[in-house]
């Protein structure tokens, strides 16, 4: 996958890393190609998405006064702890996990006790009946600038918080219209949407994603495109 990817940017001249603050009219057409030949990975199940996201209106619930390093913190390990059913997973053997995250955006005492927090998962009581098993050294910082699926991932995050925020609706001070940049990155929105419902049928943007299945456990692992809308307890 990784090497397709590559050999379609190079292909398409992208030669730098690609992502969604990039996007304008002159590069609408790359990216759209580049994003089609990803979502040909997830419908064929060799790629699984999954996008958290937090309604404003359920932030207000939050506890206030959280440190904004400890808030993306916890989002992030609510994220990998529940968004893709992994403590459904059961087997006769362990089920070993990597996990790679983003380069974290905090001090390296923080980072360590993060990570450590993400290999003791397997213990926690949620996980009990769960096969999965992480080894020592099997959770790692990633740059997104060396892989082009987190750059692919990018682009389609950014599509989502761009039309959650309404961003697809501004219009700069002093014009009547939207600019080019605006509507290009709102065709390529739709342009990812019309992907997704593909796996998705009558896929809801602003919710969590249905349960297509009567075991519901084995969605979230199985489904190929999930969207969880994180309800803060």
């Amino acid at each position: 996958m990784t090497s397709l990817l590559n050999a379609k940017k190079t292909e398409l001249h992208l030669y730098g890393e690609v992502k969604w603050t990039k996007v304008t009219e002159n590069y609408l057409n790359k990216y759209i190609e580049l994003v089609s030949l990803f979502f040909s990975f997830v419908k064929e199940g060799k790629v699984k998405v999954r996008i958290m996201f937090q309604s404003n209106a359920d932030e207000l619930n939050e506890t206030v006064n959280i440190k904004a390093g400890e808030k993306y913190l916890n989002f992030y390990y609510q994220f990998i702890k529940n968004a893709f059913g992994l403590k459904h997973l059961t087997g006769d053997k362990p089920i070993y996990l990597r996990i790679y995250v983003d380069r974290l955006p905090i001090g390296s005492k923080k980072r360590v006790e993060f990570k450590r927090k993400l290999m003791n998962l397997p213990g926690t009581e949620s996980f009990s009946d769960s096969s999965i098993a992480i080894r020592n050294g099997d959770v790692a910082e990633v740059h997104s600038h060396n892989h082009v699926l987190l750059q692919c991932l990018d682009i389609v995050l950014g599509a989502m918080y761009y039309r959650l925020n309404d961003l697809h609706l501004a219009i700069p001070e002093g014009q009547e219209d939207r600019g080019k940049r605006t509507i290009a990155k709102d065709k390529l929105y739709s342009n990812i949407i019309e992907h997704i419902n593909e796996v998705m049928p009558n896929f809801n943007i602003y919710e969590t994603t249905d349960e297509y299945d009567t075991k519901v456990p084995d969605c979230y692992w199985n489904h190929a495109y999930r969207h969880w809308r994180y309800m803060p307890e």
